[in-house]
């Protein structure tokens, strides 16, 4: 008997399934393309034009929004930076409403009694945000160049003595430094996320610096020359990442950066779920707001070809996201479709794609991980639960790219700080928390919706399509359980501690 003749929806089904599967493989290919621009300039090393005879004076910018963890840790951090007392100024742009500011107030005044060109800026509005903060300290900076620190920063003594010689390059416009993590052992949600930043500093900044292309400041941990943030139209907060936004005007209109792997400062990462969230969803949504922006002037520039395909592929890659959750609910559609018609070896065309996309992450984090010393094996251990991680967030990744598309204006939410480090788990008792949102729930309906189909590849022997169903399984289930449980338990401690009233959401 033949097989049953397949209806148009099903085609259509099916070729929306695997056109999907088809760009998601792409664009996975271009972390192929980034391991080999990395391992191709890597010995690329970036070396300063001259050396200055009188060092230039440098404005550090503090940047803060209820830090009162964190704060005092990095005045006096930045405090100990190597410089000469005479070419250096700080500038605290406070804009807190809580204990921050008098935290914040009592060490500036101590450091000013030591001799430290600091000052305390405080406003009483956010306009603008952390970019307004930024520019408002700009118009009465001293400095001819201008490092940013954000409040989780722990920078090094010897942080501007080795960057500032690149500017004697009057065509060198920004220098970025690579984050390392203070509290990477801190949880498994936080070696992933070291992990995951981890390829971002190791391997592609350095290939598209290295290579030619563009690539961005991150924000934090890195020097500016003042005239380029000027020449490039100063800090505008029209997106929601300011650093990506201002890191393409600026290259647009002819300024070089430099990127030094070798000079790290340590940062924290989130150690809760949803404060984790919230930072991803800001840097997704500000970074398709940029595409959208700036994207057009690129592809419409006179740029070579190579640089304006990096641009597309960074300013668009939170567009997998969505893609991710259309094969997410096609997935398993596909292969019930496929087996009903008796096509069961062409289920096995999947692979192929999968493959692309699975083994580039595998590899790219492997590389990584390699490049910062760390055992390979030790890597390895955690890859399976990187790749379900990344898909459990889609979610969230989605909600921002969706929100960016259409045009929705949210404020800029910062990510709390709590300084935790080691095996202190007090981060439940801390005031700043993150609002818990109902959008769990839907991550739970998928991983749901995925055993569904897993319980399908079973009953039929469809045993090559599980591997790749448990992973999307897992990785909603975990991004959905710890949401809410690290939510409620945190809800449910401050409430039995009397606790509740202070509370002061991370969401304003």
């Amino acid at each position: 008997m033949g097989a049953m003749p397949m209806t148009r929806v099903e085609a259509l089904f099916l070729a929306t399934y695997f056109l999907v599967l088809l760009i998601l493989a792409v664009y996975g290919s271009h972390r192929y393309v980034m391991a080999y621009l990395f391992y191709k300039y890597k010995g690329n090393l970036p070396t300063p034009k001259g050396k200055f005879e009188i060092l230039p004076r440098v404005t550090i910018q503090l940047p803060l929004y209820n830090e009162m963890y964190v704060v005092e840790r990095l005045i006096e951090s930045v405090a100990r930076i190597q410089y000469p007392r005479n070419r250096l100024e700080i500038q605290v742009l406070d804009d807190s409403t809580d204990e921050t500011q008098g935290i914040a107030r009592a060490r500036v005044a101590q450091l000013r009694q030591q001799g430290l060109d600091i000052s305390y800026i405080h406003r009483d509005h956010r306009s603008g945000y952390k970019a307004g903060a930024l520019q408002e300290g700009l118009k009465i900076a001293r400095g001819e160049l201008v490092a940013v620190f954000d409040a989780d920063f722990v920078p090094g003594p010897d942080f501007l003595l080795r960057s500032v010689q690149f500017f004697t390059d009057e065509r060198v416009g920004m220098v970025q430094v690579r984050w390392e993590h203070l509290n990477r052992e801190y949880s498994h949600l936080t070696q992933a996320q070291a992990i995951f930043l981890d390829g971002h500093f190791v391997i592609e900044h350095t290939a598209r610096n290295r290579s030619g292309r563009f690539f961005n400041f991150n924000g934090t941990a890195g020097v500016w020359r003042r005239a380029t943030i000027e020449d490039a139209g100063g800090w505008q907060h029209d997106t929601l990442t300011e650093d990506l936004d201002l890191s393409y005007r600026a290259q647009l209109a002819g300024w070089r950066f430099v990127y030094l792997p070798e000079v790290v400062s340590p940062a924290e990462v989130p150690v809760e779920m949803n404060a984790f969230k919230s930072q991803q969803h800001r840097w997704a949504k500000g970074s398709v707001q940029t595409a959208r922006k700036l994207l057009p002037r690129i592809l419409r520039s006179d740029l070579p070809r190579e640089v304006k395909l990096e641009a597309f592929f960074h300013l668009t890659a939170n567009f997998t996201y969505p893609l991710m959750i259309l094969l997410t609910v096609l997935m398993p559609v596909s292969m019930v479709i496929r087996f009903k018609h008796g096509w069961y070896e062409v289920l096995l065309l999947d692979l192929p794609f999968f493959w692309t996309a699975t083994m580039s992450v595998v590899l790219f984090y492997i590389a990584s991980q390699r490049e910062i010393g760390m055992p390979w094996w030790k890597g390895i251990k955690y890859l399976p639960f990187i790749m379900a991680f990344g898909i459990g967030m889609c979610v969230n990744q989605s909600k921002a790219v969706i929100e960016a598309l259409v045009g929705y204006e949210t404020g800029f939410t910062r990510t709390p700080k709590t300084g935790m480090q080691g095996n202190d788990h007090s981060w439940l008792k801390k005031k700043y928390r993150t609002l818990l949102t109902a959008q769990p729930l839907l991550e739970l309906a998928l991983g749901g919706y995925l055993t569904s189909a897993i319980w399908f590849a079973l009953d039929k022997g469809v045993y090559f399509s599980l591997p790749f169903l448990l992973l999307f399984q897992w990785g909603f289930f975990y991004v959905g359980l710890v949401s809410l449980l690290q939510g409620r338990i945190a809800t449910l401690l401050r409430w039995f501690r009397g606790s509740t009233e202070d509370a002061t959401p991370a969401l304003e």
